[in-house]
C-alpha cells in the first residue's frame, strides 16, 4: 500500500474497521455523533477514500467496505515516520518510541519474538 490517509479519512476508516461494512448514511450518523460532522462532510471524505481505492461501494444502498486493513495503514504510517524523522533507521525509531515506556515482561517477550522472526 502506498497511500497517505489524512485524519478525516482515518476517522471514516476507523468507523468501518470497527463496525464492518456500513452504508454511507450509517457512517455519517456515527461521525455526526462522534465529531459533529454534517452529512456532506462525511460524504466528501467517503468519495475521496473511494477515489483512493481505500473503500469500495457495494450495492444500491451505497454500502462502504474497507479495501485496506488497519494494519496496512499502520505499517505505511510507521514507515513514513521512520523515513522522515529517523533516516529510515528502525533501531532509532524503536529506541525513541520505547524510550520512556514501562513494558511488561509479556510485552518484552513478544518484542523479542518479533525480532527473532525477522532474522
Amino acid at each position: 500500500m502506498d497511500m497517505k490517509l489524512f485524519d478525516s479519512e482515518l476517522k471514516v476508516m476507523e468507523t468501518i474497521w470497527k463496525e464492518g461494512d456500513l452504508t454511507a448514511g450509517q457512517i455519517a450518523k456515527n461521525l455526526k455523533e462522534q465529531t459533529g460532522w454534517n452529512r456532506n462532510t462525511t460524504y466528501t471524505v467517503i468519495k475521496k477514500l473511494i477515489d483512493k481505492n481505500a473503500i469500495g461501494r457495494i450495492g444500491p444502498k451505497f454500502t462502504c467496505k474497507a479495501l485496506i486493513t488497519k494494519e496496512q495503514v499502520q505499517r505505511y504510517e510507521a514507515a513514513e515516520l521512520m523515513g522522515k524523522l529517523f533516516d529510515g533507521s528502525a533501531e532509532m525509531f524503536l529506541s525513541a518510541f520505547l524510550h520512556d515506556k514501562k513494558l511488561s515482561e509479556n510485552e518484552i517477550g513478544r518484542l523479542k519474538q518479533l525480532v527473532e522472526s525477522l532474522k
